[in-house]
């Protein structure tokens, strides 16, 4: 991410990539999912897409599960 831009709690694809050991295509394709879902907002920098979890979505989904099960 470059100096002085703040996207905090935030991580670039490649970062997933080498953790788990899967391809970029498949790691992009999850995380399009997740974010046209409303978990996951997501910051371009250049050439470098970083992603974080929408926080307030995952705590609406969660408490619509819990009351729904």
């Amino acid at each position: 991410m470059p100096e002085g831009d703040r996207f905090d709690r935030s991580v670039c694809v490649g970062s997933i990539c080498e953790k788990t050991q899967i391809s970029q295509s498949t790691i992009s394709h999850y995380l399009d999912m997740m974010q046209r879902a409303g978990l996951l907002e997501s910051r371009r920098f250049g050439k470098w897409t970083y992603y974080r979890r929408n926080e307030r979505n995952i705590s609406r989904l969660s408490e619509f599960i819990r009351n729904s099960l």
